[in-house]
């Protein structure tokens, strides 16, 4: 029988990937308006909340709001009821509603925002554009009986172990034979109790994340047969796990710049985009960063990008991206709504698989404070 997730259950599936520590210093993420301590019957995802999105989520019966942009950026020093922004927090107060922000980490989080940016201008071969963090390798050595080998298996893969590049699954396997004794007070799968018993096993190797050990482990555990469990953990020095704002990849045709302006235009959803560079040049590698991209411009050249895809540059900004031979497509901020339906997704699918009843809902309004003509 389903039931609905609790609140804190839904921000740990959601910061299970989308992980706090990726934001920059500063960033006021995470629990803005409410608690986390109840019952969630519908979730919906947002990129602002504004009194119109907070009249929908109360028209929609939302339990929580899960924002990219924080409704509180700067501290309040008061809650004046006579203003749009304390009536609108008093709307949620009053109707129960929670509102969780995920910002930077989001855009940072593989499978967030630049992801899904990079995705949708169909970018092959990703990278990161610009480095913001880094995580160890670590390798586990499981020993499991062969009869449960692909069980295993599969549950490393699910949680995460056996990526190295745009490979997944990877692993490594080895037969041998593997003995123990049962000791008084042990319930064995396999043997009986003081008696040494030999089994034919394997042993599966794989790469993983240090910071998912807890997760690969739990995964472990839930699918090896035994009642002990025989592993091995070792650091690696590998070149570490890089995260980052920013993606950078290649289209599968290439374009003219005044093309691929119009396909961004269509992929993203913009309004209108303002184009910096030669309209007959060809792109073939694009930069695409979400959100302000004033800061990236030098990231975006020394990456060896035909074009740069942002929101919010600057004019003078704009100058020194041509002096310095950079061509920029400035496709406005609001091209991060694209999180909306990316997270409604993801998170949608964890409630199916946790078979809770909880529903996620995309909101509908349109939250870009810009008209074009």
């Amino acid at each position: 029988m389903s039931k609905q997730a609790s609140g804190q259950a839904i921000i740990q599936e959601f910061e299970s990937w989308s992980k706090k520590k990726y934001a920059e210093d500063g960033d006021p993420i995470g629990l803005q308006v409410g608690s986390l301590n109840k019952k969630i019957s519908k979730v919906m995802t947002t990129l602002d909340v504004l009194p119109t999105v907070v009249d929908e989520a109360i028209r929609e019966e939302v339990d929580l709001i899960i924002a990219h942009h924080p409704i509180l950026y700067k501290p309040l020093k008061k809650i004046n009821l006579d203003t749009e922004q304390g009536k609108m927090v008093e709307q949620l107060i009053k109707h129960d509603i929670t509102v969780y922000a995920a910002h930077t980490n989001l855009d940072v989080a593989p499978g967030g925002v630049n992801d899904m940016l990079a995705e949708a201008l169909g970018l092959s071969n990703t990278e990161v554009l610009v480095k913001t963090h880094e995580e160890p390798y670590k390798k586990i050595a499981v020993f499991v009986p062969s009869t449960h080998e692909s069980e295993v298996r599969e549950a490393l893969g699910k949680a995460g172990a056996g990526f190295i590049g745009g490979y997944s699954d990877c692993t490594f396997s080895s037969e041998g034979t593997g003995r123990f004794k049962p000791k008084e007070g042990t319930n064995p799968y396999l043997g009986e109790q003081g008696k040494v018993e030999a089994v034919n096993e394997v042993k599966i190797e794989s790469i993983f994340p240090a910071d998912d050990q807890t997760k690969i482990l739990r995964a472990v555990f839930k699918a090896h047969p035994y009642e002990e469990v025989a592993y091995d953990i070792y650091p690696l020095e590998n070149e570490p796990k890089h995260y980052g704002l920013g993606r950078i990849g290649k289209l599968e045709n290439e374009m003219t710049l005044e093309e691929f302006a119009q396909f961004t235009k269509e992929r993203l959803g913009s309004k209108g985009v303002r184009i910096v560079g030669d309209l007959s040049s060809t792109v073939k590698k694009v930069a695409v960063l979400g959100g302000d991209g004033n800061k990236f411009i030098s990231a975006a050249r020394f990456s060896g990008a035909d074009v740069f895809v942002s929101g919010d540059i600057y004019y003078h900004v704009a100058h020194d991206a041509m002096m310095e031979g950079l061509q920029i497509i400035d496709a406005g901020h609001n091209i991060e709504k694209i999180m909306i339906e990316g997270v409604r997704k993801k998170l949608q699918t964890v409630m199916t698989e946790k078979k809770y009843s909880t529903e996620v809902i995309g909101s509908t309004v349109d939250t870009d404070p810009f008209q074009f003509k």
